[in-house]
């Protein structure tokens, strides 16, 4: 049986806002959904808080684990947020900043 590889592949992300405060979200494109954010069509929560860093990025596999980890990040509380992003960091690799 031919194993299948699988061409998709979602992040979770937190965003740090110049004031400090903390946004989170999930894409199948993170250079894309940042580029959004930057601008006039990303998250209205986000608007007048740019500029924005990247401290946080985790890959997925499937649509659903990513949905449910966003989930819980939400959940999460600010100190909570601040451990995950300081023992895990940004691990997509990518370099965000804008």
């Amino acid at each position: 049986m031919k194993k299948i590889k699988r061409k998709a592949c979602f992040h979770v992300y937190i965003l740090q806002c110049k004031n400090g405060t903390y946004y989170t979200g999930f894409t199948n494109d993170l250079k894309r959904r940042f580029k959004e954010h930057s601008t006039v069509r990303g998250a209205r929560f986000l608007r007048g808080k740019g500029p924005f860093k990247l401290v946080y990025a985790k890959r997925y596999a499937y649509f659903l684990s990513a949905m449910r980890a966003e989930r819980d990040v939400k959940k999460m509380s600010r100190k909570q947020k601040e451990r995950l992003v300081a023992e895990h960091g940004n691990q997509s690799g990518m370099r965000l900043k804008g």
